[in-house]
Order: structure tokens, then C-alpha cells, then sequence
């Protein structure tokens, strides 16, 4: 994008500012962000438990294999985004691989959160299936509470003890590696045809683990036909994380393309 449209300037748009990587609309107040942008003093907490490996393999797009039964309920409180400021957000993630690709990492069938930004940012450029929501922790005495809420429904109320044991997010990435995301990217073409199939996978940068805590965590999922976390349900509910880091989202890849590049 030319040095006038990134300094606000008048100028008219040029064939050469849409073609360029990291363009949005509208032009002169674009939505979404180009990489990378960091994210700082996150606060996360990570509900963990144990579902069927039937469950999550019905949720997983072919080729994708399911690598066991564990899911990954993350909520974020994020408080300092670069292009889209203070908000929250909320990532369901299963344990996948790609065998062609020799590639092993986590699937997010459903994500939530309550920035505008995030949501388009999400759906448009790495194809996650984001939609509205409204996540959320709160520090309930000596609880640590998060909430995922859509439609005035609270999807997920997930609970764990106040910083009683300290721990590294090894063990959490003992379960599968979260920070190598996969995702569905379906796009169309204005008449119809598919535009876009493809598997994309990004992975985080300059990750910085300020401080994380662990211990025995509680689940509860709600149905709710726009959002069916349900789907996954609670068999044995294991420990939970509650951290806070800073990470920087950069460009991602394409993993598996289902028209072989045709347009």
C-alpha cells in the first residue's frame, strides 16, 4: 500500500494498492490488519478436558486425522492488540494431523470473541470460523471464572483455583501443539463457484510466557444450535491453565489446496 494511504492521505487508490499484500477495504480506513501484529500482556485461561475421539474426528475436514480426544478451550482476555485494541476472545482446538504434509498440530472448529476487527480478520484471512461472542474471566475471590457467552447463553463456564500451582505450558503442549493452528479457509466466487478450499496453518512468534499456573479445572457446556461447542462433549475434565503471555500473529501457509490451485 502506498506511503499516502498508510498516512492518510487523499490520494486517489491505485490498481497497484489493491494488488498489494496486506490491502483491505475500505481503502481509507481498511479493517483488517496487515502482519504482523503483536499482542501483549494476554491473559489466558485454558480448560482442558477429554471428549471421544469419535466427536472430534467428526468435526475434522478430510485429510485431516484426529491424534486423540483431548480439547482445548481457550479465553483470552486480550488487553493491548495492535489495530484492534481490548478484547476478548475464545478458541476451541483439537489435536489433528496432516499426514501428506508431515504436519501435526491443532484444529479450531468454533472461536468467539467480541472485536469486529477480530472476526473479519479471522474469517477472511485464515479461514477460522469465527463469529460474534463474548468471552470472558473474571477473578472471583479465589476462583479464576471464564465465560464464553453468545445469544445471552453462556456456552462455557469453566473454573480452576487461583494460582496454587506453578507450571510451564509444557504440560500443556504435552496434549498436542496448539501453537501450530489449522484451519478451514472456504471462500466464493460472486456467481458461486468455489473461490478458495484450502487448509491454512500459522503458528505464533515471540512468544513470552510471563507467568503460568495449573490445576484440576471444571466444564460446563451449554447446546446452543448457532454455536454447538456441545458437539465436544465433557467425558473427564482435566487440569486447566491460567497464564498471561505476549505473541506476535505473522503470516501463515497453505497446507492443502482442494481445487490444486484452480480459480
Amino acid at each position: 500500500m502506498s506511503k499516502d494511504l498508510r498516512r492518510g492521505g487523499l490520494e486517489r487508490l491505485t490498481v497497484d494498492d489493491i494488488v498489494a499484500s496486506g490491502f483491505s477495504t475500505p481503502w481509507d480506513a481498511p479493517t483488517v490488519p496487515p502482519f504482523p501484529f503483536t499482542f501483549r500482556d494476554v491473559e489466558v485461561l485454558t480448560l482442558v478436558w477429554r471428549t471421544t475421539e469419535a466427536a472430534v474426528a467428526r468435526l475434522l475436514p478430510p485429510p485431516l486425522e484426529p491424534v486423540g480426544d483431548v480439547v482445548l478451550a481457550h479465553i483470552y482476555r486480550m488487553n493491548d492488540t495492535e489495530w484492534i485494541g481490548p478484547y476478548g476472545e475464545s478458541n476451541l482446538s483439537v489435536g489433528c494431523r496432516l499426514a501428506e504434509a508431515g504436519l501435526a498440530g491443532s484444529y479450531s472448529p468454533y472461536l468467539f470473541l467480541s472485536s469486529e476487527v477480530g472476526v473479519v480478520h479471522g474469517r477472511e484471512v485464515h479461514g477460522q470460523p469465527k463469529k460474534l461472542g463474548f468471552p470472558a474471566i473474571e477473578h472471583r475471590g479465589d476462583l479464576v471464572v471464564g465465560t464464553v457467552t453468545r445469544n445471552d447463553i453462556a456456552l462455557i463456564t469453566g473454573t480452576m483455583a487461583y494460582k496454587q500451582r506453578r507450571d510451564t505450558l509444557d504440560s500443556l503442549t504435552a496434549h498436542f501443539d496448539f501453537a501450530e493452528n489449522i484451519n478451514l479457509k472456504a471462500v466464493d466466487h460472486i456467481d458461486g463457484r468455489p473461490a478458495i478450499r484450502q487448509l491454512t496453518a500459522r503458528r505464533l512468534t515471540d512468544v513470552v510466557v510471563h507467568e503460568c499456573w495449573s490445576g484440576p479445572c471444571t466444564v460446563e457446556l451449554r447446546p446452543n444450535a448457532q454455536a454447538p461447542v456441545h458437539r465436544l462433549p465433557v467425558v473427564e475434565m482435566l487440569d486447566g491453565f491460567h497464564w498471561r503471555a505476549d505473541f506476535t500473529l505473522v503470516a501463515g501457509r497453505i497446507v492443502h489446496d482442494y481445487l490444486g490451485g484452480s480459480t
